[in-house]
């Protein structure tokens, strides 16, 4: 016969501190993919672990490309970002009023059909910020060249290789910042 080992602990003592069953979780944060649209397109992405990354992909067609194999690489883009970051669950982005030309105009709004459709297929929510909100914000003024974009990004400890890249955190921060966590 075995005898028991521990003793049966006294009224007042004590129980031991056990560790929990299951750890806390800890809270993701919401994934944000921020877009300056052109031919250029600069992009910014705070991932749900709150870590920001940034760049530009240039949407150029060769010559023997049809006119519409941009929009469907950058439709093929938007999944794979999607898919590389572990889903995205806001899209800001850009909103020009003001183009510099009818091919610009085009273009634009070939983008923007494709990046609306592609949210909502994908059930994200998505946003357009004014060109003067995001200037303001980063800048202190409305009508802040290109120049002065980077250098306020700059400033905030990033390094963007270009003014559309510049713009995408500049909308990324703004979205952040004035959206909380965009829960």
């Amino acid at each position: 016969m075995a005898y028991a080992t521990l003793t049966t602990p006294a009224p007042c003592a004590s129980a031991p501190v056990l560790p929990p069953l299951f750890p806390p979780m800890l809270v993701a944060l919401p994934a944000v993919l921020a877009l300056d649209l052109g031919t250029t397109t600069g992009w910014a992405l705070r991932g749900r672990d709150d870590h920001i990354t940034s760049g530009t992909i240039v949407h150029r067609n060769d010559r023997w490309q049809g006119g519409g194999m941009r929009f469907l690489r950058f439709r093929q883009w938007l999944t794979e970002m999607k898919h590389v970051s572990g889903g995205i669950d806001a899209v800001v982005y850009e909103e020009v009023r003001n183009h510099a030309g009818t091919d610009a105009a085009h273009l634009y709004g070939g983008w923007l059909a494709i990046l609306s459709a592609w949210c909502e297929h994908h059930g994200i929510p998505y946003e357009g910020v004014p060109v003067g909100t995001i200037k303001r914000f980063a800048t202190g003024r409305g009508n802040a060249d290109k120049t002065a974009m980077i250098a306020a990004i700059r400033a905030r400890g990033f390094n963007p290789v270009d003014d559309n890249e510049a713009d995408a955190l500049a909308i990324l921060l703004w979205a952040i910042e004035t959206r909380g966590n965009l829960a």
